[in-house]
């Protein structure tokens, strides 16, 4: 369900600033949780008059008790007056939208599967070819965590066979090897790209130490495992968040769920 939800906020009078900043602070790391987790689709600032506080936000939750529990577990939420209004298809909305003629598909989740941090060798390069510069860059060693996975990178079978464009852009074919804590192998191959503003790449070239923030690292990501108990590993969909350190690189895996 949809819900258009209505704020009204009223900070009382003789609240401390810094209560105010800690708990506007804290508000706006809640609603960036909501969102990631796909409760909060839009969020607006109407025009209100000289010392008013309101916006408007369209929410997702299974129900209107639900949408109240995330609401009232907000920040702000008892400086808030709250107005919330159901939403309901419409027979004009635009096919796609909420119409009959194209059903509507479960918003997609992501939930972090594990984090690999791991060492880099020397690169072998291979020289300018007509798709881009190439070379191959060895994982060397690693570690990586998860809710329910954990475990050590495999040397010696694992590798990112990347092109670089004359733009900098970073194609890679990333193809690592895991070994659980419990033994069990897992086979990773990565489709990846990195790219960002020249003088970042430039930058990262030259082994410099760059926020992620700076460029984009993105994979998309499939596993597969011999191991019975973990085929949800084979069936999933994966995506990837990177980011390049002068000695290493990490991964942040994620099952699309």
């Amino acid at each position: 369900m949809e819900f258009l939800v209505e704020f009204d906020i009223h900070v009382p009078e003789g609240t401390p600033r810094a209560e105010v900043e800690q708990r506007t602070k804290a508000e706006a790391a809640a609603t960036a949780e909501l969102a990631r987790e796909g409760h909060l689709v839009r969020v607006w600032r109407p025009p209100v008059a000289p010392g008013e506080r309101k916006a408007l936000g369209l929410y997702r939750a299974d129900s209107k008790a639900q949408l109240g529990g995330l609401l009232g577990a907000l920040p702000l939420s008892d400086w808030m007056q709250i107005s919330v209004t159901p939403l309901q298809p419409h027979p004009n909305d635009p096919p796609g939208s909420f119409g009959t003629s194209m059903p509507r598909l479960p918003d997609p989740r992501l939930t972090l599967v594990y984090r690999l941090d791991a060492t880099i060798g020397q690169a072998l390069d291979l020289g300018d070819f007509p798709s881009g510069h190439r070379r191959i860059v060895p994982l060397t060693a690693g570690t990586f965590t998860g809710p329910e996975l954990s475990g050590k990178l495999v040397p010696g079978a694992s590798a990112d066979w990347q092109t670089v464009l004359p733009d900098g852009t970073a194609l890679g074919d990333i193809r690592y090897t895991l070994r659980t804590d419990g033994g069990d192998l897992l086979y990773v191959e990565s489709g990846s790209v990195r790219h960002g503003p020249a003088e970042v790449l430039a930058r990262l070239g030259r082994g410099e130490d760059v926020d992620a923030a700076e460029y984009t690292f993105r994979a998309t990501t499939r596993i597969e495992t011999a191991a019975p108990t973990l085929d949800w590993l084979t069936k999933g969909v994966f995506i990837s968040v990177a980011a390049r350190q002068p000695a290493g690189v990490s991964y942040e895996t994620y099952l699309v769920g």
